[in-house]
């Protein structure tokens, strides 16, 4: 597998034994050795839980070209990894792009997922965030197949770059707008000073799944982030309701 991740199998010397397990599905450039990913990790074997983390294709440790990298790309990846190294359901935990992902995970492998929990979802972020901050001239540069650097703020050293693939593929593999065939428990958090992706992308999500047990919540003050210690404690506590509604 030219994948890179990190696989904690359950404790079965634990109560959660028979509990399903957690799959971290990471954001846009960003990899599985994140704030949110190392704190769920330790969560999990705290509590016996099987937990899964990773690297799309050109990201962090996993081979490939993050330039051609393509939403089509990243949620094979993700199929991947849930059908060759987890065990049993899981529990979808996708942060930013990796909401997005997790519900398009959710809807090929239903029967593997028993909830999703999305921190500052960017579901269409491709063709609602990024396509209408593109020049004319840029646009032009993509659709004569070249590379495009934008900068972050994040990591002024490692800007974000793509190819038109990455737009076209979004496209094709929007989720807003329409009725998801949903039906796990779905939690949302999302900040309300997140200046990168508006939480009425979350409004929208939730608004499209059609699960009865959907739920989100807005944290007053947070970022896209969502990294700060008491942020990651309520991903937490989100987790462990989650686990214990699980059968």
């Amino acid at each position: 597998m030219a994948l890179a991740f990190h696989h904690t199998p359950a404790s079965v010397s634990t109560q959660h034994k028979d509990k399903p397990g957690v799959l971290f599905l990471s954001g846009f450039h960003s990899t599985m050795q994140g704030n949110k990913a190392l704190a769920l990790e330790a969560f999990c074997q705290r509590n016996g839980v099987q937990f899964t983390r990773f690297d799309y294709t050109g990201h962090g440790e996993s081979a490939g070209n993050i330039d051609t990298g393509t939403i089509e790309q990243w949620r094979n990846d993700a199929l991947e990894i849930i059908d060759s190294v987890c065990t049993g359901q899981q529990v979808l935990i996708g942060s930013s792009m990796g909401a997005w992902l997790a519900t398009l995970v959710a809807l090929e492998r239903p029967e593997r997922v028993a909830a999703l929990l999305g921190i500052a979802a960017a579901p269409d972020f491709t063709h609602r965030l990024l396509e209408p901050k593109l020049s004319e001239a840029q646009r032009m540069s993509l659709q004569a197949g070249d590379t495009l650097a934008l900068q972050s703020h994040y990591d002024e050293q490692s800007p974000h770059r793509f190819q038109q693939g990455l737009l076209d593929s979004g496209r094709a593999l929007s989720i807003l707008g329409r009725s998801l065939p949903v039906s796990c428990p779905v939690r949302l958090l999302h900040g309300t000073a997140d200046t990168d992706v508006p939480y009425t992308l979350s409004i929208e999500l939730l608004q499209a799944v059609e699960s009865s047990e959907a739920q989100l919540a807005l944290i007053k003050g947070a970022d896209h982030r969502f990294s700060e210690p008491h942020q990651l404690k309520l991903i937490e506590q989100q987790l462990a309701e989650i686990l214990a509604l699980s059968p």
